[in-house]
């Protein structure tokens, strides 16, 4: 009886241990988090330096660039996204926004001062990205388009062939940059 309970609690391990290997990540995340902190605390040091050298440094100005560069930490701090099949998540310092890439009803790009992709599944839930980290990660884009391949064929999704098509094309013109600059023929 104690067999049976130890091989099904190994095929247990066995399958998150598979599902874990399956997830994709941002390998970049964690360098833009020290570079985030690395701004604040520059920032910090600076505020901080200038109230010193001009003699002006009390407990309240110092509370207010503690806050400043606390602020600055949290505007620039990335959020970390991780896909499996058939989702894909981002998590950001307070909460953690998931889809169905399988089941994808649009995807679209969303200019302004920095490029987002919105996307968007069936049940509601939506997930902003920055494009970026699809062309700085093959292996998220690979599961993004794959699945969002699965959506198209499934009928779901209504509008975001031309978004995914410029992510494709931008991961492709970056790839083949990367293959010049180590050829030495850029």
């Amino acid at each position: 009886m104690e067999h049976r309970n130890d091989a099904r609690e190994d095929d247990l391990i066995g399958d998150r241990a598979r599902a874990l290997e399956e997830t994709a990540h941002d390998r970049r995340w964690a360098r833009d988090v020290r570079d985030s902190v690395r701004c604040a605390t520059v920032l910090l040091g600076l505020l901080f330096l200038i109230d010193w050298g001009a003699d002006t440094l009390t407990s309240g100005r110092a509370t207010l660039w503690l806050t400043l560069a606390v602020l600055l930490f949290v505007v620039l701090c990335p959020a970390r996204v991780s896909a499996g099949e058939g989702w894909l998540a981002s998590r950001q310092l307070l909460r953690t926004r998931r889809v169905r890439t399988d089941l994808l009803v649009s995807v679209r790009c969303l200019d302004g001062v920095s490029q987002r992709l919105l996307l968007r599944d069936a049940f509601g839930d939506r997930v902003e990205i920055d494009p970026q980290v699809l062309v700085n990660n093959p292996d998220l884009w690979h599961r993004l388009h794959e699945d969002a391949q699965k959506s198209l064929a499934h009928g779901t999704m209504t509008c975001g062939e031309t978004a995914l098509r410029r992510v494709s094309q931008r991961l492709d013109h970056e790839n083949a940059a990367a293959v010049f600059k180590l050829s030495d023929l850029d």
